[in-house]
Formats: structure tokens, sequence, C-alpha cells
């Protein structure tokens, strides 16, 4: 989700370019880039901000994992769920209770039914 690229020119003529993403990323992602000898700047989410980009994020988890296939994707999707009931203030367990509840009372996936018309 990369927004906008910055070219700095220094006073001796080298260029660089800067990424602008604005967007939420994981909590030791800063660490990595700092470790691989950039300088990440951010910024901390106040309440609505992190939800706002919490939905964004699960948008380009599930785009990534319906492009890719990647189980990994999954992984990140669940991590942004988890994130967003904490925000909801609903543990993870009494999230699954919840899914669970649903799948007795209307059932899962599994069988692969196809509704076509009523």
């Amino acid at each position: 989700m990369l927004r906008t690229r910055v070219l700095l020119v220094g006073k001796d003529g080298q260029r660089d370019e800067m990424k602008i993403y604005h967007k939420l990323v994981r909590d030791k992602i800063p660490e990595i880039i700092q470790r691989d000898g950039k300088k990440p700047i951010i910024s901390i989410a106040d309440e609505k901000e992190y939800r706002l980009k919490l939905r964004e994020k699960l948008q380009e988890e599930v785009d990534e994992f319906l492009d890719s296939e990647n189980v990994e994707e999954l992984a990140d999707i669940l991590e942004v769920v988890y994130a967003l009931a904490d925000v909801e203030k609903v543990t993870t367990a009494e999230l699954e209770k919840i899914r669970e509840k649903k799948e007795q009372e209307r059932g899962g996936f599994r069988k692969r039914i196809i509704l076509e018309n009523v």
C-alpha cells in the first residue's frame, strides 16, 4: 500500500528516495527497518485512527491472501482480527466462543454449500 515516493537531493547532489506509507505496521517493524540501516519516521495512532487503520490493514491482508493464497497471509489476517477484537474489548477466547456458537446455530463452511437461489 505504497502511497508516495519522494526524491531527496542532498547538498552534494546525492539522490535518495523516501517511501511514504502512512499505514499500520507490526510493532517490531521500526526496529527491523533500523537494523537495515534506515530511519523510520513513525507516529502513534489515537483510538479513532487506530480503528480506521486496522480496518485498512484487514482489507490489505485479505487482498494479499486472495492474490497469493499464501497461508502466512491467513496468519496476518488473524493478527488483525485479534487486534480488532482487543479494540472491541473482546478476548480471543470470547471471540472463539462467539464463532463456535454461530457454527453450532448456522453451521460452518466445511460442506461447501453454494446457495444458488431461493
